[in-house]
């Protein structure tokens, strides 16, 4: 079969479909009905004479075959989406969790405007795993709880200090004396870090061996707003919440201390080379790495 007469629409809902593990799942992502990535299965299969894709009730798998074949086809589009990111001029595109972009990098990218006006990039609101080329991210600011691509290129930044914080008001109400005491407290908790507690008792060698979590947030910011308003104790990194406590919205009772994981930041190895996005990431190396000033915010 030449190229001109791959069935590239089907290729694509089957691909999607294998890689997500969900028939609706890639309809949402390439924005067609569930009734068209099916539609599209059934035609590889009737023209390959091949079985690819087992249907469960809730999920599709893939054949032996259809494994293959999803595998070859996602390196395959990887490698398409790369040749037209080379050739791409349009905007860079920075990538980092809602709680980076809402309590460290908007508050920062006033002063990044004034610097760099000819700069310019889009955000991306995203906090785990990425594939650079197919979701078009040229930079992103990841933890080291989730593993980078294995031709991006890393920037080792700052090893993460944590540390439990409240609102002034609570700890007035609640004294917090040592980390024992927070056996009494109102334990805030997020479902994007569940570890994070026992991670900052091994790190403080703690007698507690674990912290009941009171209220569970979906995600990191809503856990710190909840802290801010005086719901309780949440956890969270230094650098999230140092203009928090400088301000004395929220204040750090024991202090922070290193943790297992460290920030890094991730870049597209083909644009590596680009100006606009060395600028951007010394930037923000240099504003995650330095010394906080008033400015900074």
């Amino acid at each position: 079969m030449s190229y001109a007469n791959l069935p590239l629409h089907a290729l694509r809902a089957f691909e999607a479909t294998i890689r997500l593990g969900s028939m609706t799942k890639a309809a949402q992502e390439l924005e067609v009905s569930h009734g068209a990535i099916s539609r599209h299965i059934r035609e590889l299969e009737r023209l390959y004479a091949t079985k690819l894709v087992r249907r469960l009730s809730k999920s599709s798998e893939p054949t032996p075959a259809g494994a293959e074949m999803a595998q070859t086809l996602s390196e395959g589009f990887r490698s398409l989406s790369l040749a037209v990111a080379r050739l791409s001029v349009g905007p860079l595109t920075l990538s980092c969790s809602a709680t980076i972009m809402q309590y460290w990098l908007i508050p920062k990218l006033p002063e990044f405007r004034t610097l760099y006006p000819n700069v310019h990039f889009r955000l991306n609101v995203n906090y785990g795993e990425v594939d650079f080329a197919r979701d078009g991210i040229s930079v992103a600011i990841r933890n080291t709880m989730y593993s980078p691509p294995d031709d991006v290129v890393i920037l080792d930044m700052i090893g993460e200090e944590i540390g439990p914080v409240c609102s002034p008001e609570y700890l007035l109400r609640n004294p917090l004396e040592s980390p024992e005491s927070l056996r009494s407290a109102r334990i805030l908790g997020t479902a994007t870090r569940k570890g994070a507690w026992e991670e900052w008792l091994s790190a403080v060698r703690s007698e507690s061996s674990e912290i009941e979590i009171d209220e569970e947030y979906e995600h990191f910011y809503l856990m710190l707003q909840a802290a801010a308003f005086g719901a309780g104790v949440a956890i969270a990194p230094k650098y999230l919440v140092q203009r928090e406590v400088s301000t004395g919205q929220l204040v750090a009772p024991f202090g922070f201390t290193l943790g297992p994981h460290r920030l890094q930041l991730w870049i597209a190895h083909h644009l590596r080379q680009n100006p606009e996005l060395k600028t951007l990431a010394r930037w923000i190396e240099a504003k995650m790495v330095g010394p906080e000033t008033p400015n900074a915010h």
